[in-house]
């Protein structure tokens, strides 16, 4: 008999990582909890579909090296699956002489990182490309792409299911438990059935939750293994296994605009700002969807709430948690000029379209209508800085990934790849 395994996460990388453990070990017992109703509720399916090819990560650095993997393996993936998957291109652009220093510098890793293709453009070879962009110099790199990412994660499930695994939706894991013969869960099932405890309470157990919807708490396990790929809440499981408060995830917002459908001539693939190297931020810009419709954005806010896609959203736990962590009061002081300029984004239309301006002239605030939004599983260090690299933490029969922010959904099948033939043995 195989070893059972426990994922944490219905999200792109839990799933990847659920179903690499049904490729290595086809013996092994896999169920995935999800603590929402459906798969890929959050970052998965709130992101802008871009597949990153790997121009700005440090070389060296796992971003650097499970992007690169990542692309291959999505892309042959997206083609077994017949999932919606273009190489739109990306130009990242130069609007004046005093960004073109770091512009060389991407370039520069963007060989090092072995991108395909890539080449410095003059301001008409750029409006070859995106005739309506601006700029003094751009980067292009031909093989960046856009992705159906929700369309992979069900292809996910699919597969893990198809190979004897379990997919448990509504599920959350509320506490952790490694004894002797193996892990123990216990999780909260919300709107369930009554269920009657039984006698030593080692069964689930029925409790009125808030608005008076039945929660159920369950015990499962032992597993062999606990693999925790939790996104927004990947600090909260860390911490029910003792691990390091650092980093702590602190939630970033990020709003987009949409192009109204007779303006979307003005962009044809992917147009990037040049980055500041001291945020994991890339900035606003203007991003093509496998729909065809055209994204503006995201700016970066605190949100105070870690699943708050909305102005005005407050869990009040998340903004304790978020105020109280001494990495964040950090940042805060250091950063307070740039965080101010992304309130401006987010009350002011016309502040946030003329960013984008800057990147395509022709854009007036008239063109755009108010899109989706996700929120960013930013990881900051004790000391205030933002983590930038993926973070993976292993200890007896459990992993954490840490930190896994963009090109997480990128690299996400090439993580999995590196988790389970890297680092479980090591825990196992």
């Amino acid at each position: 008999m195989g070893r059972r395994v426990a994922v944490i996460g219905g999200g792109i990388l839990g799933l990847a990582v659920a179903r690499r453990v049904t490729q290595v070990e086809p013996g092994a017992t896999v169920t995935v909890f999800e603590k929402e109703a459906g798969i890929a509720r959050h970052q998965t399916g709130r992101n802008s579909g871009v597949v990153h090819a790997g121009l700005y990560y440090k070389p060296g650095s796992l971003k650097a090296t499970l992007c690169r993997r990542g692309v291959a393996l999505l892309k042959e993936f997206a083609t077994e699956h017949k999932i919606r998957y273009e190489e739109c291109g990306k130009v990242v652009v130069a609007v004046d002489d005093s960004e073109l220093g770091r512009l060389d510098d991407i370039a520069s890793r963007a060989v090092a990182n072995g991108v395909p293709d890539t080449r410095m453009l003059t301001p008409a070879e750029l409006r070859t490309i995106e005739p309506h962009a601006f700029g003094v110099a751009a980067l292009h790199s031909p093989t960046t792409g856009i992705i159906d990412y929700p369309g992979v994660a069900a292809a996910l499930r699919d597969e893990v299911l198809a190979a004897g695994g379990t997919v448990r939706t509504g599920a959350e894991v509320v506490a952790v438990d490694e004894r002797q013969d193996g892990v123990h869960l216990r999780l909260r099932v919300r709107g369930q059935v009554p269920v009657v405890p039984n006698g030593n309470h080692a069964g689930p157990v029925a409790t009125a939750g808030p608005g008076g919807v039945i929660e159920v708490t369950e015990p499962v396990g032992p597993f062999d293994l606990l693999l925790s790929c939790a996104g927004l809440q990947s600090d909260l499981v860390a911490a029910l296994t003792d691990e390091d408060p650092s980093p702590r995830i602190v939630p970033f917002r990020g709003d987009y605009w949409l192009l109204r459908p007779e303006r979307r001539e003005l962009v044809r693939g992917l147009i990037y700002p040049v980055p500041d190297p001291r945020y994991p931020f890339l900035g606003i810009h203007l991003t093509k969807r496998v729909d065809g419709e055209i994204l503006v954005g995201p700016n970066a806010v605190l949100a105070t709430a870690r699943e708050g896609y909305t102005v005005g959203t407050l869990a009040r736990d998340d903004l304790r948690s978020t105020l109280a962590w001494p990495g964040f009061r950090r940042m805060a002081r250091q950063h307070w000029k740039t965080g101010a300029r992304e309130i401006l984004h987010t009350v002011s239309k016309r502040a946030f379209v003329a960013e984008a301006r800057r990147y395509v002239p022709a854009l007036a605030a008239g063109d755009v209508v108010r899109g989706p939004a996700g929120v960013r599983a930013q990881a900051v260090a004790r000391d205030g800085s933002l983590v930038d690299d993926f973070v993976l933490a292993s200890r007896g029969r459990v992993v954490h990934v840490r930190n896994a922010p963009s090109p997480g959904a990128t690299a996400s099948l090439a993580i999995a790849e590196y988790i389970v033939n890297q680092v479980v043995p090591t825990a196992a």
